[in-house]
């Protein structure tokens, strides 16, 4: 008897699932991009308990025949593709044909849909796989899907899911990439009830930013063409005191990815731009042929491949390079430096040496600046013979020289020059202050006379949601 089976239609369309659905999130993903590749242009999007519960998917695209919709929920059939050789060139965001018999096999469907110029519609119902009722309905053109209780046959998948919460961020974040995406397409997001994303069609990019993210002065503009590429996007300004760190959101002819070569261009231009390592907001725009990239490596569709890799890399390198350089940068600015024939005598560095002594001779300075894990940075009194930072054992002996642009101190030791973040190195005091007295159960907070208001947008809203038992423990309410 043979080892080697063929697997139940059933069981191989739930491993399918594995791969394509991994949680409500990428089932939402999954029947938006079909919408708008369907060429919708109003996508309305409905949530309950995260996605776990319901997902609702509705638009008003060109809409499916009967045949047509009963051919959708078997694998590999699709309108997208005819031969090999289209492989070579997708210019759709769907194109294998798994996407709606994956979602299916986990969970209760129900699909209702009416083609363009047909008079009636069509309604089916599968349950786990199993292809239920088929009948004749009114609709109107486009397609809806409902998806209920998902992985409910898939006890071990649905354990892995977070709190409802956190689930809902998720989908609120996708749908915020895919609106940036496609601003000419309406979309709209209610989870439990509440709208979290609404956006009306727009006619320019920088209007669909501003209805997603408000208005952002802290961003500057990107635009360049070259080497058969067009870039362009939004991305973070030079600041001296901004994040070092943001969100990206990277497209590929309109295609939402992750890319380690585009990543590390944008992290190469900054580099070349500022001594502060940063890992930017980055919102950018990358068009080229469609034989130019290969979108078929990864069973999400989360990831591509370049023809001409380097060429891709160059291109957005010089066009976040050139937009940095046509914003300006601050200009450089260093505090006076000491002089003198006995040897160099240490200038007061305001913020960081402030109500210290400052000695004229060599200073020993704390292990924070020598790659130990304690941090030791608060002033220390004057009669202890220290130049404003608390002693440590075996600490490296420093002399404060000055400032560079309000940051960085620049100071020597026996070794050569070293230079200190000198925000860094408060922000770090500040953190560990606060870690003792959470530990200790001594943190306090205190009420603001009047409440400061701020504008959240979709994912940053959701994100504190996610995350408030934890923000009232640090003593936010």
């Amino acid at each position: 008897m043979a080892k080697i089976i063929r697997l139940p239609t059933e069981l191989a369309n739930k491993i399918a699932a594995g791969e394509v659905v991994e949680r409500p999130a990428s089932a939402v993903k999954e029947l938006v991009e079909n919408a708008l590749d369907a060429g919708a242009r109003r996508i309305t999007v409905t949530i309950e308990l995260g996605g776990k519960k319901l997902i609702r998917v509705e638009d008003d695209g060109e809409g499916m025949s009967r045949d047509d919709t009963v051919l959708a929920l078997e694998r590999h059939a699709t309108s997208k593709l005819v031969n090999a050789a289209d492989l070579a060139a997708i210019h759709t965001l769907g194109f294998r044909g798994e996407a709606l018999p994956s979602v299916a096999s986990v969970c209760h469907l129900k699909l209702r849909t009416r083609a363009r110029g047909h008079d009636a519609g069509t309604l089916i119902q599968v349950n786990g796989g199993v292809l239920g009722s088929i009948r004749e309905v009114g609709a109107p053109e486009g397609t809806l899907i409902e998806i209920g209780d998902l992985f409910y046959n898939l006890p071990a998948r649905r354990k892995f899911l977070k709190s409802d919460a956190a689930e809902s961020a998720r989908v609120s974040r996708l749908l915020t990439q895919l609106a940036l995406g496609y601003p000419e397409v309406g979309f709209s997001l209610t989870s439990a009830g509440r709208q979290v994303v609404r956006c009306v069609p727009a006619k320019t990019m920088a209007e669909r930013f501003y209805q997603l993210y408000g208005d952002r002065p802290d961003l500057i503009e990107v635009g360049k063409e070259a080497g058969g590429l067009a870039v362009s996007g939004f991305v973070a300004a030079l600041t001296e005191h901004g994040p070092s760190r943001g969100p990206q959101n990277i497209f590929v002819n309109r295609r939402i990815v992750k890319d380690r070569t585009i990543t590390h261009a944008i992290i190469d231009s900054y580099s070349r731009a500022t001594i502060k390592e940063r890992r930017p907001e980055a919102h950018l725009f990358i068009k080229m042929p469609a034989d130019r990239v290969d979108v078929n490596v990864h069973p999400m569709k989360a990831e591509v491949r370049f023809l001409d890799q380097s060429v891709v890399h160059e291109v957005v390198r010089r066009a976040i390079g050139e937009a940095l350089g046509e914003a300006g940068a601050p200009g450089l600015k260093f505090q006076t430096m000491v002089t003198g024939r006995d040897g160099p005598t240490p200038v007061p560095i305001p913020g960081v040496m402030t109500g210290a002594s400052i000695p004229s001779r060599w200073a020993p300075v704390s292990s924070a600046f020598v790659g130990e894990s304690s941090v030791s940075l608060a002033p220390g009194r004057a009669d202890a013979g220290t130049s404003g930072l608390r002693t440590d054992a075996g600490a490296r002996p420093m002399i404060a020289l000055g400032q560079f642009r309000d940051t960085f101190i620049i100071a020597v030791d026996d070794e050569g020059i070293v230079v200190i973040d000198q925000h860094v190195a408060h922000e770090r005091v500040l953190f560990e202050r606060v870690m003792e007295r959470l530990t200790s159960g001594r943190l306090e907070s205190q009420r603001l006379l009047e409440p400061i208001l701020i504008e959240l947008s979709a994912n940053q809203r959701q994100a504190l949601a996610a995350h408030a038992e934890a923000l009232e423990r640090l003593g936010f309410e």
